[in-house]
């Protein structure tokens, strides 16, 4: 097996594992359990020796190595991403219907492209509470499809397609009647459970559909929540290899943080804008002794690559794209500018990434937006803004960006993956 189909066979797995933020948060902490990590917890003192550590916060998990050469001033190499997609999230009172269909209530999670959700069957995929405070994730497998009007009942659907948050967007689990069905009743007992005893819970629809390799050359690779996993995953397999590898000579503190909420803004306590990520470098920092000087002195000397998916240029669009700056599919990894710092990216930043996919042995490509089309923004310049670090965006370029199912090149998230590495190793 050549090494692009085993790194997007991890991969798919990986995407498979990882139906919720909180899925993904453990599929990271049981990948890094396995390779000799030690989980640590926010609540109990911290060892302050050096090792390989990673801390969960619901649905983000921070991961670190930090070799027997590391001091106060030494400086942080840290990869940031995000677990969480868009999607619809269950309602309070979920357990809605009318003229003899069961439906579920939920509501929109982030931005996404709603048509694409239309007639798949989905799942549920997230984390129960009890009133003790003990966490149990569960998904369902297929039980929900949000289904479309049919063309025979609306003629002019194609002339263009308006859908409803609240009356168009509520997916369909059954027949019968309301007073005998109950979502969370169904769901507690996937885990053992009485509804009675959830408290409380966390779940959103996920596309059942597996991710698949296609394409003439079997060269295209499509998935559902590729914006962000792509970015988790290939830190991930980073920073097992620098784990693997022991880049005593890097001279820094190797970082993956993948924060949740990203889609939303990330202001939450697992979020970019929220203290997780400063929490855990401040903790590491009194592991090491280090003053209040000396912390400035190492997070001035540190960067973050701020890895998230972006946009290729689409063949049916191509002029909702820059007109000199066309990513394609497979043609390695996206640097991301911005004028207005939407993304963190800066001159500097731009030098890293060249050493970084040099040194790896990768092409990059330079994203910009139409003037026309703003884009987004990433946890980039959140890090930057919040913690002073020098930062700069990346990712693997997708189509159909925010869909229940994503497109890419298979050769992209290896190459990813592979300049981080070199990231991590100093360069």
């Amino acid at each position: 097996m050549d090494a692009t189909t085993s790194h997007i066979n991890d991969f798919a797995g990986f995407i498979s594992a990882s139906p919720s933020s909180y899925h993904a948060a453990a599929e990271v902490a049981r990948r890094l359990a396995d390779a000799g990590f030690s989980a640590l917890n926010e609540s109990d003192p911290w060892p302050d020796t050096a090792g390989r550590h990673y801390v969960v916060r619901d649905g983000a998990v921070i991961a670190w190595l930090q070799p027997e050469s590391a001091q106060a001033t030494t400086a942080f190499r840290i990869l940031g991403a995000h677990t969480d997609s868009p999607g619809f999230k269950l309602k309070p009172k979920p357990t809605t219907g009318a003229h003899g269909w069961l439906q579920a209530g939920v509501e929109v999670y982030g931005g996404p492209l709603a048509n694409s959700w239309l007639d798949r069957e989905l799942e549920l995929a997230g984390r129960l509470v009890t009133r003790d405070g003990s966490e149990h994730l569960v998904r369902t497998g297929p039980i929900l499809r949000i289904p479309q009007l049919a063309i025979h009942l609306d003629r002019e659907v194609n002339n263009g397609l308006t859908l409803d948050r609240q009356k168009h967007l509520n997916p369909v689990f059954g027949v019968g009647d309301v007073q005998d069905a109950d979502i969370v009743g169904h769901l507690a007992s996937l885990v053992g459970l009485a509804g009675d005893d959830v408290a409380g819970y966390d779940m959103l629809t996920v596309d059942t559909q597996t991710p698949a390799r296609f394409g003439l050359n079997g060269d295209l690779f499509a998935a559902g929540r590729m914006d962000n996993l792509s970015a988790v995953h290939a830190g991930l397999v980073a920073l097992l290899a620098a784990a693997d590898s022991s880049h005593e000579s890097a001279g820094q503190i190797s970082v993956l943080a993948a924060f949740d909420h990203e889609e939303l803004g990330s202001e939450s306590r697992s979020g970019a804008s929220g203290p997780f990520l400063a929490d855990v470098l401040t903790r590491i920092g009194d592991g090491l002794g280090a003053s209040g000087s000396e912390r400035i002195q190492a997070l001035a000397a540190s960067w973050c690559v701020s890895a998230d998916a972006g946009h290729a240029v689409h063949p049916n669009y191509a002029e909702r794209h820059d007109p000199a700056n066309h990513p394609i599919l497979g043609g390695g990894p996206l640097l991301k500018i911005n004028a207005n710092q939407r993304y963190a990216t800066d001159a500097h930043g731009a030098a890293l990434w060249a050493r970084c996919s040099a040194e790896a042995g990768v092409t990059y490509q330079e994203f910009v937006s139409n003037n026309t089309v703003p884009c987004g923004s990433t946890i980039g310049p959140l890090t930057a803004t919040r913690l002073g670090i020098r930062t700069v965006d990346v990712g693997v370029p997708l189509l159909s960006m925010h869909s229940a199912r994503e497109l890419c090149h298979v050769d992209d998230p290896r190459a990813l993956s592979a300049a981080i590495s070199a990231f991590f190793a100093g360069a």
